[in-house]
């Protein structure tokens, strides 16, 4: 059994973490710290590959395209579905693992830990078939999906084990090989998901290689990728776009976004808030589709500042292997950095009021309490930008075409909500929001038959569904003749 959650006393982990390549394990000469963000200090070290490392990686997944792209999706299907059941039974030891790198309670990830493995199954079993465009009785027209070849994928680190599940379920499911690079803040879950993978998956097939940024900028210019595809920020999703566009390399983006939730008048303000609550500060504020921004018809403005307040008061934020604890520390220094200088210069804002929280936790590590920011103006960062922490800002309307427009008013548009006892009228009003998916009475949420993805500058193609695994493939149209 491994060892790869086993702490010393001084909170080190003393595994050799290793890459996954052509289905063997492969370390590096030099390695990088991995930080626990609850304490600000390294508690392990990650392989970081070298360039003849990632070119043997994509050689192995060349190598055993061919057979992979031969066989059914049913036989792609078992070989996932058992990759599927090996997950779950070490899901407590990967799951203990996130926490240690990712910061997140353990609760939350047994769950990303429950989610990756239907992930695996459930994206294996949409059904995927040939369409006929035309059958005349001149022509018969019909188009097919084939595997595109190697899949490059670069996963973040809010959500580094459930993200990549999506790419390697899509990817292989399709018939497509993989290597796939984790973040460097939260490589270990990922590496040793690979690790699971070397005695189910034919060598070759799944390949995950550790490093920083260096590796992600050969993965997105290497000739033998064939598609490339990414989940982080806008900024660096323009920054792969524009590496993968040497080889015109099929690429899908899914980018930040700075979602709003819109509520009406008619709204039940205490089980609205609760569940805005939780989806503005479910993983510590640092999801893609989160609440960012709240809009607050003005007579209910008040009553529902209040009732933010007091969640924030309420809420545990803590260590994530403390008991009862509901949200741990922002995941590394740099955005932690970022969030602290959006709060200042919220403070700074003139008339703003900080409700509940806005201070850090006088403990080691990167923690902030669950802050609430009321009487804000429109052009203020907090509002234009996607601050990606535990930080929510709430802005009353008194016209609900003002609200929309406001809440449009914005260079992203992955997700969004409407909160109303009418859902007729709350499907109306989403309808009229600019956004890839747009929830009413509820927010966030990932589902493998429903296709996601962004407006604007939220990214570009879909993931899950029928959708996002023709993404992952190339169409193909055959036109015969029925007469001559």
């Amino acid at each position: 059994m491994t060892t790869a959650t086993q702490a010393d006393a001084a909170g080190k982990v003393n595994y050799e973490f290793t890459h996954t390549i052509n289905g063997k394990a492969e370390t590096s000469k030099t390695s990088f710290d991995v930080i626990n963000p609850a304490t600000a200090t390294a508690f392990a070290q990650c392989p970081d590959a070298t360039k003849i490392q990632l070119n043997r990686a994509v050689a192995s997944a060349r190598r055993a395209f061919p057979g992979w792209a031969k066989k059914s999706f049913e036989e792609r299907r078992a070989y996932l579905h058992k990759f599927a059941a090996a997950v779950r039974e070490r899901s407590e030891e990967l799951a203990a693992l996130i926490t240690r790198e990712q910061g997140k309670p353990l609760s939350n990830a047994l769950r990303e830990m429950a989610g990756t493995a239907n992930s695996l199954e459930q994206m294996a079993n949409i059904e995927l078939k040939d369409e006929v465009l035309r059958d005349d009785g001149k022509n018969r027209i019909s188009m097919h999906f084939r595997p595109m070849g190697v899949v490059g994928a670069i996963t973040p680190w809010n959500v580094p084990v459930g993200l990549a599940s999506h790419k390697i379920a899509q990817a292989l499911y399709a018939g497509n090989t993989l290597v796939l690079k984790p973040s460097p803040y939260t490589p270990l879950s990922t590496l040793l998901l690979g690790e699971l993978s070397r005695d189910i998956l034919p060598h070759g097939v799944f390949n995950v290689v550790g490093g920083g940024n260096a590796v992600g900028q050969w993965l997105t210019k290497h000739p033998g990728i064939d598609k490339i595809s990414f989940t982080g920020s806008v900024a660096t999703g323009k920054r792969v776009m524009e590496s993968s566009s040497g080889t015109l390399k099929r690429v899908t983006l899914e980018l930040g976004g700075n979602d709003p939730a819109i509520m009406l008048d008619d709204v039940d303000i205490a089980g609205a808030t609760a569940k805005i609550f939780n989806g503005a500060f479910g993983n510590c504020g640092q999801i893609c589709m989160a609440v960012k921004r709240v809009y607050v018809p003005e007579d209910l403005y008040e009553p529902v500042l209040e009732a933010f307040a007091q969640l924030a008061r309420n809420h545990r934020v803590g260590e994530g292997f403390e008991p009862d604890v509901q949200m741990g520390p922002l995941q590394n220094k740099m955005q932690y950095d970022k969030v602290l200088d959006v709060l200042e210069d919220t403070k700074r804002q003139p008339g703003v009021r900080i409700v509940a929280g806005g201070h850090p936790l006088n403990r080691p590590g990167y923690f902030l309490e669950p802050t609430i920011v009321g009487d804000i103006g429109d052009n203020t960062r907090l509002v234009t930008e996607e601050q990606f922490g535990p930080i929510l800002p709430v802005l009353k309307y008194t016209d609900l075409k003002d609200a929309l427009a406001r809440a449009n008013d914005t260079t992203m548009g992955l997700a969004a909500s409407v909160w109303t006892k009418d859902i007729e009228k709350g499907a109306k009003v989403a309808a009229q929001i600019q956004a890839g998916t747009v929830w009413v009475n509820h927010h966030v949420g990932s589902e493998a038959d429903i296709p996601f993805g962004g407006f604007k500058q939220s990214g570009l193609g879909r993931e899950h569904g029928v959708m996002g695994l023709q993404a992952y493939m190339e169409p193909q149209i055959i036109n015969v003749p029925l007469q001559q």
